[in-house]
């Protein structure tokens, strides 16, 4: 299976898995076109579309591909308007060109939002970015922070194919917190570069995540400190509050 990212809108990601029989999944369809040039180009033939949530630069260009090719569509409740023919929620497992996912709910961007996971990859949409946590439009703190912790459970080589391009914007924000750390701030300077090749950051690696990403970072103490939020055993999603709360004013 080959995984292919496609720039599309400002700074959206829409992913591609194929095989070597010119068969793909397309996930989180935010416009059609790119998509459409990228299955010409490649000779590739959807056979599903996967969506993680209901907003419009997710599933934006799912009527215009189904003109195409009217292939099954995979997504939360929340998208049935959108264009979801088949409905899935959490433990649900499809086989998809050979490949099981299991569906994961991950609410706190909205409140259905999903993920697909199928060793090593995972859909996260909207939830986890590279260095970062998507934002709070529907769900609480409390949801978001369950959400990432069930991430968290994946194996470290979990790849995390984020639906945005914010790693570098993220890492600024965690290295102004934690100017110290440097495994962030070498990481902050290494995507620099890579942006200015205008090459993506995505997808990334749990491993990797559990470094830079503050938002798995919410037991640390300095970080604790830094937010002036420490947390109880069991209450660390307060810690996470804070966090997200100080990102949005980043």
């Amino acid at each position: 299976m080959n995984l292919i990212s496609i720039p599309a809108l400002a700074d959206n990601y829409i992913w591609l898995l194929h095989n070597d029989d010119s068969q793909c999944l397309v996930v989180d369809p935010g416009e059609a076109a790119p998509v459409l040039q990228a299955l010409a180009d490649r000779h590739l033939t959807p056979v599903a579309i996967l969506l993680t949530h209901h907003h419009h630069d997710h599933v934006g260009g799912v009527a215009e591909l189904l003109r195409h090719f009217p292939v099954p569509v995979y997504g939360p409740e929340e998208t049935r308007a959108k264009g979801a023919t088949r409905i899935v929620s959490e433990g649900d497992t499809l086989t998809l060109l050979g490949h099981t996912f299991s569906i994961m709910a991950l609410p706190g961007h909205t409140l259905g939002h999903i993920g697909f996971y199928g060793a090593p990859w995972l859909f996260s949409g909207d939830t986890v970015f590279s260095a970062g946590c998507g934002r709070l439009f529907e769900g609480t703190p409390k949801q978001m922070y369950a959400s990432f912790q069930k991430v968290n459970q994946l194996p470290p080589d979990t790849l995390i194919c984020a639906a945005h391009e914010y790693t570098s914007s993220n890492l600024d924000f965690a290295a102004a917190l934690l100017p110290q750390d440097s495994v962030i701030t070498g990481y902050q300077r290494e995507i620099k570069e890579l942006r200015l090749k205008n090459q993506p950051s995505l997808p990334t690696t749990l491993h990797l995540e559990r470094q830079i990403n503050l938002f798995l970072r919410c037991h640390d103490i300095d970080l604790q400190n830094k937010l002036n939020a420490h947390s109880a055993s069991g209450e660390e999603w307060r810690v996470f509050a804070a966090l997200r709360e100080k990102k949005d004013h980043f």
